[in-house]
C-alpha cells in the first residue's frame, strides 16, 4: 500500500509539471495586437465622425445669419464687395443674338429663351452668357472662374460647392478680371480665392431666395441644353447687339414650372458643405 507521504509527493510532482506546462505556454501576442488595432481603428473612425459632425454644426451656426427670413429678406446686402442691381425679367433674345451686357459676367437683363441647365452642373467648357443668365432668372447661383488662375485644389473646392446641388452651376469664364465671380439674379461678388467664407455666405443668402429672383418656382432642368451647351463667345458684342433695355417681353407667355421642392417664402436651400 502506498504511503500518504508518497501519494502527496506524487500529487505535488504532477501539479508542478502542469504548472511548468502552463508557464511555458506563449501569450497570444498576435491576438492582443489585433484587438488593440481594431479598438484603435474604431476610436479613430468615431473621432473622425464626431469631428465632422461638430464642424458641420459650427458651419451651420455661422451661416444662420445668412439665411433669408421675413425680417431679413436679402442677407447678401451685408456681404463686403457685393454688387446689387435691379433688372427686369422675362426679356428674351434669339439664339443667334448677343446682348450688350453692362456687367462681366452678366447677372441680369435680356437673355436667351433657353436656360442653361442648372441642376448642379459643372461645365468643363465656358458657356454662352445669354443662357447662363436665364438660369439665374430661375433662382440659380452661378460660380464662374478664370481657368488661368483657378486650378487643382482651388477648382476642386469650387466643384464641391456646385456639383450635384440643385440650382447651382459652375463654369470657366476666360478673361475674368478676378479668379472667382459669383452670380445670382441682380447680385454679383468677385473674390480672390476658393477659401473665402463669403462663397458659402453668398450661396446661403441667394440660392433660390424667393425675394430676389423673378421666376419663383421655375425649373432648372433643361436636358436639351445640357446635351449640347451653347459655346461661350469671347469677342465683345458688336453694334447690332441687343441693348440692356431690349429683348422680347415674354412675361405673359413664360409661366414658372412649379417644383414641389421650391422653398417657401422667406427661406432658401441649404448650401453645400465645404
Amino acid at each position: 500500500m502506498t504511503s500518504g507521504k508518497k501519494t502527496k509527493a506524487t500529487r505535488n510532482s504532477v501539479a508542478a509539471a502542469r504548472s511548468s506546462v502552463v508557464a511555458s505556454k506563449p501569450k497570444p501576442w498576435g491576438t492582443i495586437i489585433a484587438v488593440i488595432a481594431v479598438l484603435g481603428l474604431a476610436g479613430g473612425v468615431f473621432g473622425y465622425a464626431y469631428s465632422q459632425i461638430h464642424a458641420n454644426n459650427v458651419k451651420e451656426a455661422a451661416l444662420a445669419k445668412w439665411k433669408p427670413s421675413d425680417t431679413n429678406k436679402d442677407p447678401s446686402t451685408q456681404l463686403a464687395g457685393i454688387v446689387i442691381k435691379e433688372y427686369k425679367g422675362s426679356r428674351h433674345v434669339e439664339p443667334t443674338k448677343r446682348v450688350a451686357y453692362d456687367q462681366t459676367p452678366s447677372f441680369g437683363g435680356p437673355h436667351d429663351a433657353q436656360w442653361a441647365d442648372c441642376t448642379g452642373v459643372v461645365y468643363d467648357k465656358a458657356v454662352r452668357t445669354e443662357n447662363m443668365v436665364h438660369g439665374l432668372e430661375h433662382g440659380a447661383v452661378w460660380i464662374a472662374y478664370n481657368p488661368d488662375q483657378v486650378k487643382d485644389d482651388a477648382l476642386t473646392k469650387l466643384k464641391a460647392k456646385a456639383e450635384g446641388i440643385p440650382y447651382m452651376m459652375l463654369s470657366p469664364y476666360p478673361g475674368l478680371d478676378k479668379p472667382i465671380s459669383l452670380q445670382s439674379w441682380g447680385h454679383q461678388l468677385k473674390l480672390e480665392n476658393a477659401d473665402d467664407e463669403r462663397i458659402d455666405q453668398f450661396i446661403s443668402s441667394l440660392l433660390r431666395n424667393p425675394n430676389t429672383y423673378p421666376e419663383v418656382g421655375a425649373s432648372c432642368e433643361n436636358t436639351q441644353f445640357l446635351s449640347n451647351p451653347a459655346p461661350f463667345v469671347a469677342e465683345p458684342p458688336g453694334p447690332d447687339a441687343e441693348p440692356m433695355d431690349g429683348g422680347k417681353d415674354d412675361s405673359q407667355t413664360e409661366l414658372p414650372q412649379q417644383n414641389p421642392s421650391t422653398p417657401p417664402s422667406g427661406s432658401a436651400s441649404t448650401p453645400p458643405s465645404s
